[in-house]
């Protein structure tokens, strides 16, 4: 149950009744927002509907909010209501609701709290690193979070399709086959150097040696030009590869694979250019294309096309728009790093300029993550080959702690990711925290099983013996979660997640300190088994959607 939006059906009488007798005619449209009170005798939820009211109804938010409690009247899931500070409205709720929330775990079990499906289709594109070398530290949190974000929103009733895209088209492409080139000649005998500007990395020379073991001495009887090109397509196929294997270690997935060769190879590039120009959003100057990106917000006209005929990444990225747009998508969501920051009104811009609605193009911006070892910076930089890659970090420190860590603050914000903190294997550790709560109850529920307790159908428990603080708690952050994840998706905030798990292991952890489970009070022992089954399938469903395991056992120590 989304208690929030049932509450919010319930609202909807007294809302209306208040409305009209402060004078109101007609349709009422208005907001409002759920909050917690601050504290818990205070109420269950508080809400602000009367501010979202008061200045169409021509009265303060107090006014409002006494009208819509004086029309309140009890139901079966709303006991009481009250005005608090300015126009604030806090709901207590009737006991039974939490208990009807255990049943519908108990019904729906994995699939509790996941929307229906609304027929919307998504495109999440998110990763994409270019094909020049193994995925580096630095693109974890892109990965962990566009990979968090398509799961939420098909929790979220959303159809999406997850997508990468290569830049495998270019001047940064010839630069990396050529050091590719210069290693492969050396281990053929012949002298050559890794350009100035090229990559420099040990990688490079694993690459040289994959393919001298995969062709030989062929590339030798090639043109130079074919021989690099040859070499250079050969080392991306690697590459890509590579880059594969790591995503799958990773738990990340994708439907598609683009490469922006294949868009200037079929001439969508060029075409994309051209109905640009035919429109008047480009013009051409100084033997270059420009897109009038001024237009649209931006700080100065956009290259599409340089004087030297060769395209710009912009300019393959309206092309790739065109080819998005072509396959029906509702919506489109970039994840991108903050030194793509500028590029937001270029894009949303070009959409416009090709005939498509901007708002359908949504570019989610995150921060950057210091790795850190015993407090020390650990280098990153790929082109000079001084970095570790997603994979080391993934045998050091493991997916779940990695993805998890990640995605504990907001995209917007920066992180600094300790590894030899985030290793540890104790209860400050938050995803080992999480993790213990669900392997906890599963041992809570092996030993009930190795006492002989046989768990009887939910419909024949009583739950009204769940009366506790720690209980009602614990059954409350049940509750909360379809709501919280559905918000989540909804303000792309896969971080949530985290605080969401968090918080119900905590929840379970001070319930399971305060109440025995397996008891000589057999009514009791079945509805707390209940709550601990019901909290173990939340908080392994919370961890499927943050693609992290919930295991059923884990060594003991001594917190």
């Amino acid at each position: 149950m989304d208690v929030e939006a049932e509450v919010a059906r319930t609202l909807v009488p007294a809302v209306q009744a208040a409305a009209r007798d402060l004078g109101w005619q007609g349709d009422l449209d208005y907001w409002q927002e759920f909050s917690r009170p601050p504290q818990k005798e205070m109420g269950d939820l508080a809400t602000n509907v009367a501010f979202g009211l008061a200045s169409r109804l021509g009265r303060t938010p107090r006014e409002v909010a006494s009208a819509i409690v004086s029309k309140l009247t009890p139901t079966t899931l709303v006991e009481s209501a009250e005005v608090a500070g300015p126009g604030f409205i806090n709901l207590h709720l009737r006991r039974e609701w939490l208990y009807d929330v255990l049943r519908e775990v108990a019904a729906r079990g994995p699939e509790y709290g996941r929307a229906a499906p609304h027929g919307k289709r998504v495109q999440v594109e998110f990763v994409s690193a270019n094909p020049t070398g193994p995925l580096t530290l630095g693109h974890a949190r892109n990965a962990a979070i566009g990979d968090v974000l398509a799961r939420l929103l098909e929790f979220a009733g959303w159809s999406v399709e997850r997508e990468y895209y290569f830049n495998d088209a270019g001047g940064q492409m010839d630069r990396f086959g050529a050091s590719v080139e210069a290693r492969y000649l050396q281990l053929m005998g012949l002298e050559a150097v890794v350009p100035e500007d090229g990559y420099h990395g040990d990688y490079v020379a694993a690459l040289a040696r994959d393919l001298v073991s995969e062709m030989g001495d062929e590339p030798l009887a090639l043109p130079p030009r074919q021989r690099l090109e040859r070499i250079r397509d050969a080392a991306t196929r690697h590459v890509l590869d590579w880059i594969a294997r790591s995503l799958e270690r990773f738990g990340v997935r994708f439907d598609v694979y683009i490469s922006e060769r294949d868009l200037k190879e079929r001439g969508e590039i060029d075409q994309a250019v051209q109905r640009l120009l035919r429109s008047g959003h480009a013009y051409v100057q100084d033997g270059a294309v420009w897109f009038r990106s001024t237009e649209f917000g931006d700080d100065k006209d956009r290259v599409l096309v340089r004087s030297n005929g060769a395209h710009t990444y912009f300019g393959a990225d309206c092309a790739y728009l065109i080819d998005k747009f072509r396959r029906g998508f509702d919506h489109l969501i970039y994840v991108w790093g903050a030194d793509h920051h500028g590029d937001v009104a270029r894009l949303r811009g070009a959409a416009q300029a090709l005939g498509f609605d901007p708002a359908g193009v949504e570019m989610l911006i995150y921060q950057w993550v210091s790795f850190l070892r015993n407090g020390s910076p650990v280098p990153m930089g790929k082109r000079s080959g001084n970095f570790v890659g997603l994979d080391e970090l993934i045998d050091e420190v493991g997916a779940d702690a990695t993805r998890f860590t990640l995605l504990l603050r907001s995209s917007d914000s920066t992180l600094e990711f300790d590894i030899d903190v985030v290793k540890q294997e104790t209860m400050e550790n938050p995803v080992y925290y999480v993790q213990y709560g669900h392997a906890r109850i599963a041992s809570i529920l092996r030993h009930a099983a190795e006492r002989g307790v046989v768990l009887r159908p939910i419909e024949d428990v009583d739950l009204s013996v769940l009366s506790t603080e720690a209980e009602l708690d614990l059954l409350r952050a049940i509750g909360e979660m379809p709501g919280l994840v559905l918000e989540a998706a909804e303000l792309r905030g896969p971080h949530r997640l985290t605080h969401c798990a968090q918080e119900l292991a905590a929840r379970f952890h001070r319930f399971y300190t305060d109440c025995r489970v397996v008891t000589e009070n057999e009514p009791l022992t079945q509805a707390r088994l209940w709550l601990c089954t019901a909290a173990k399938q939340v908080i392994a469903n919370v961890l499927a959607l943050l693609g992290v395991s919930a295991p059923e056992s884990m060594e003991r120590f001594d917190a």
